[in-house]
């Protein structure tokens, strides 16, 4: 009987949600309001795993933090190390160059570009083929923690306190998206 009364509401709940989600649906989301949603961008889903200021003297930090060219080695005073990590996935029918031009903006409009790292765990433009997951199962990005590639960049302390960011991902066929990265 106590089931019974459950039910009823549930359903209705159900219902009435399944009625709003399509509500409004344009095509493909192109921007998230939290990080763990997949973007469309261009043929491609972006998601990203995680975002975390990254501190190179912690044991797992420093790996992420290897092969930075040195000129972008060093931190000024007011800068700090912040990752995003990016899973890719490739759900058409084709390979798809994935995308190589990513920004970082506050909410002063005050905006990063990535700093380039050869670490394991960077982000490298590639091509997917159709169904890929990128990283590819058998990377190191894959299996840690982050499960995800490493977009990296040097912001200010002050950009942290001007949050949230916002990731814009633009596709080599100049498709773009946003997703909002609350720190």
């Amino acid at each position: 009987m106590k089931l019974r009364r459950l039910a009823l509401p549930i359903l209705a709940s159900v219902a009435l949600t399944g009625g709003l989600a399509a509500c409004g649906d344009d095509g493909p989301q192109k921007n998230a309001e939290s990080e763990g949603t997949y973007v469309t961008i261009g043929k491609l889903q972006y998601q990203v795993q995680i975002s975390r200021q990254l501190n190179p003297t912690d044991v797992e930090d420093r790996d992420y933090l290897k092969g930075i060219p040195p000129v972008q080695g060093g931190l000024k005073s007011d800068e700090v190390w912040f990752g995003v990590f990016l899973r890719v996935k490739n759900p058409s029918k084709s390979s798809v160059k994935t995308a190589a031009d990513f920004t970082l903006t506050d909410t002063i409009d005050d905006t990063y570009f990535p700093v380039p790292t050869t670490s394991l765990v960077g982000y490298a433009p590639t091509t997917l083929t159709s169904g890929d997951l990128f990283p590819h199962s058998n990377e190191a990005a894959a299996m840690g923690p982050t499960q995800g590639k490493l977009v990296l960049f040097k912001v200010t302390n002050t950009t942290l306190d001007n949050r949230p960011l916002r990731l814009t991902i633009k596709a080599p066929d100049g498709d773009e998206g946003e997703i909002r990265i609350d720190v």
